[in-house]
């Protein structure tokens, strides 16, 4: 019987990276190729972060090929491009699991292995972590370690990454800050640096002379040792001349070098070979496509290929699963639809996101009313300050934030909002479990870090219907900072788009009566609990449940009524226990005096992995099994109960 050939040969035969160095520069273009397509192979059917990890094959192969890793220590930003990273570092075998429960995490992770140096997931940390390890190396004698950092032209607008390039052109440490400028993020790019890249990638007198000056940097030997010097001062001086601009990277003292085609890898070999001989901190500027090599990529939408769950790889045609019948919309969706509804009869209304329009469906009200919603870029900080100075002067800013990525906005939500006490409505998306993309992306803590903060109102809607109620009803009055939290993924009703209704602030609601037990729930959660409780109810027991909708103010009046009736009481919500919606419910308990056996059930103290929104509900022990299994704990063993009767 014939032997089948391999799709990947040469692939086959690295395991690690030092594998990857015994293959002939002349062969690895190949390697590229290999790794392309193992790529799209398995993304095709098992999804994932697509484009980003095609458009860096070369530089990945060309890094690992040059540096001694995992000595040499490699960051890679945000980690949505690392896949190929993830291949050549001994998880081939494994990367069918990626994003599955259980499975490979889809960022770099420092305890899945030795060759992710940093735990990423937000943008933009790439330069600082990088810095520090550099900074460590030279402490420790380590003078032969290289460290590089990979970022890509939407991160390096966060203000993180300047931060850390104005401390590294100071520190005099041998760090190399590799800028992929693929010319896109998930959204397109924004702010003046974006202007400023274009205008470096586009001048052609200045590639022409930067070849010119690389060229004669390579020989500085000949000229003595003050060569390098004068052959800078004149690099920086026609650089002034032919941009009309001052060198921003070389104006905090990090050595520029480039633009250079990201996607030739024996270039990208030579020219980080180069390099590695430079002391001090450097930037190589690569210019790549995302999506490179798998032409739908190429030609299609950025915010499709980020992501495009399973396609088919021949046709390039995304697979969809057409429900048969009518389905409820995401809740972002809903935020998108209905922030347009308000604005075109509020004039006060304005939208604002850092670099999510598409994420979180600002991108509605960007195509509506473009004058009134504002993407900011990779600025979470920036956005809220942006949004209170609007504020002052009168508008209604609805700041749209990950909440995972509002964590990063803290001091500005304490200092600039609410000590102002101005009317901004922070919008929170993807608040609670957030799937697949793990730790870093799960909204776990926004309602006990808000809940802590003086004049905050902290809400989240069990329904469509809430949530809408609920931005209508932040937009009425100016009642000071308004946060509004809501899961990522679709909500439960099909029939979503009804009549606005104003909320009395601080008034949750009685979803159904019952005699024996109270849920107490708040947010999309509730749904989940209610699943549980019609289980209950099937079995003769008596369940209340109560729909909190406020975390802050909380309602004391409901609570009165539960603590004055049950002597059980379960709460759950999706988000920490420590400082929660329960948190604040034992509070209240202890304030007033009242006894009662009062269960929490929400995420527990300690990061959780990523794997589906149900999943990890299971895990964590409060979805509809885990509150059954609670309720039958809590009472005592009896025979049949009454029925409770629906509220």
């Amino acid at each position: 019987m014939s032997k089948t050939t391999s799709p990947y040969p040469l692939l086959d035969r690295i395991i690690v990276p030092s594998d990857l160095r015994t293959i002939p520069e002349a062969q690895l273009d190949q390697v590229c190729q290999e790794l392309r397509d193992f790529i799209i192979d398995v993304v095709s059917v098992k999804g994932g972060h697509f484009g980003a990890s095609l458009g860096v094959v070369e530089l990945t192969v060309a890094l690992h090929y040059v540096f001694n890793t995992p000595y040499d220590q490699l960051v890679w930003d945000v980690g949505h491009q690392a896949y190929g990273h993830k291949i050549l570092t001994g998880r081939r075998e494994l990367f069918h699991t990626n994003r599955l429960y259980k499975g490979l995490s889809g960022f770099p992770k420092r305890s899945e292995s030795e060759y992710d140096t940093f735990g990423v997931g937000h943008s933009s940390t790439s330069i600082g972590g990088a810095l520090g390890m550099a900074v460590a190396s030279k402490l420790k004698g380590e003078l032969d370690r290289h460290t590089v950092a990979v970022i890509g032209d939407g991160a390096m607008t966060a203000g993180m990454a300047f931060e850390a390039l104005n401390h590294g052109g100071t520190a005099n440490s041998d760090l190399l800050v590799v800028l992929n400028d693929n010319c896109m993020s998930i959204d397109p790019n924004v702010g003046a640096l974006k202007e400023y890249l274009t205008d470096i990638t586009t001048s052609q007198s200045y590639n022409k002379v930067k070849d010119e000056v690389w060229k004669l940097l390579g020989k500085v030997s000949k000229f003595g040792p003050n060569a390098q010097g004068v052959a800078q001062k004149v690099e920086n001086a026609v650089k002034a001349a032919l941009l009309k601009q001052s060198n921003l990277f070389e104006s905090l003292r990090f050595r520029y070098f480039g633009p250079v085609d990201g996607h030739d890898v024996e270039r990208l070999v030579k020219v980080l070979r180069d390099l590695k001989d430079i002391p001090g901190p450097k930037i190589l500027h690569t210019v790549t496509m995302k999506g490179k090599g798998y032409k739908p990529a190429e030609e299609g939408s950025p915010t499709v290929w980020h992501s495009p769950g399973l396609f088919n790889k021949e046709t390039g045609e995304i697979i969809k699963v057409v429900p048969k019948s009518p389905q409820p919309p995401k809740y972002q969706d809903v935020f998108g639809h209905t922030i347009v509804e308000l604005a075109e009869k509020n004039p006060k209304i304005v939208g604002v996101t850092p670099a999510m329009p598409s994420g979180c469906s600002l991108n509605i009200m960007m195509k509506a009313m473009p004058d009134r919603a504002f993407d900011v870029g990779i600025a979470e900080q920036h956005a809220v300050t942006f949004s209170a100075g609007m504020a002052t002067q009168g508008l209604i800013p609805f700041c749209n934030i990950y909440s995972s990525f509002m964590q990063r906005a803290y001091d500005q939500v304490v200092h600039d909002v609410a000590l102002q006490k101005l009317h901004v409505v922070l919008c929170l998306d993807r608040g609670g479990l957030a799937g697949a993309d793990g730790p870093t992306h799960h909204g776990a803590f926004d309602i006990a870090y808000f809940r802590c903060i003086p004049n905050m109102i902290v809400s989240a809607p069990m329904n469509e219907e809430e949530l809408r109620n609920l931005m209508y009803t932040a937009q009425l009055r100016d009642i000071g900072p308004f946060s509004i939290r809501y899961p990522r993924g679709e909500g439960v009703m099909t029939e979503w788009k009804t009549p606005f209704k104003e909320i009395t602030i601080g008034t949750g609601r009685k979803v159904r009566s019952g005699n024996d037990i109270a849920v107490l729930t708040i947010g999309h959660i509730g749904n989940i609990a209610a699943k549980g409780i019609d289980a209950l109810q099937a079995e003769g027991y008596s369940v209340a449940h109560y729909d909190m909708r406020f975390a802050k103010p909380i309602d004391e009046m409901l609570l009165h009524e539960v603590f004055g009736k049950f002597k059980h009481v379960i709460t759950i919500e999706d988000g920490c226990i420590q400082g929660g919606m329960g948190s604040a419910v034992l509070e209240f308990m202890a304030d007033h005096g009242y006894q009662a056996q009062v269960k929490r059930l929400g995420i527990p103290d300690h990061f959780i992995e990523h794997g589906t929104q149900k999943e990890l509900y299971a895990e964590c022990g409060f979805d509809e099994v885990a509150l059954v299994a609670a309720v039958k704990e809590m009472l005592p063993a009896k025979g049949a109960r009454s029925v409770g009767a629906s509220a």
